[in-house]
């Protein structure tokens, strides 16, 4: 499994003499279960923004009818 930084995108690598991650290219460093969280809390912002276009697109196109 391949882990991407949260912060710049690059490649995060594992260290397992402190059991946490390193970002290969800003230097990033945090464990496991902060690097879940920081992943899942940019997945659901990314689903509220996706929602949000598809929301103001109808809207445009209902009004643009009337």
């Amino acid at each position: 499994m391949v882990n991407y930084c949260p912060e710049c995108g690059g490649e995060m690598t594992y260290i397992s003499l402190t059991k946490k991650y390193c970002c290969k290219s800003c230097g990033l460093y945090c464990t496991g279960q902060e690097l879940n969280d920081e992943h899942d809390k940019r997945q659901n912002f990314d689903d509220e923004d996706a929602k949000a276009a598809r929301r103001k697109e109808y809207l445009k196109w209902y009004l643009s009818k009337k």
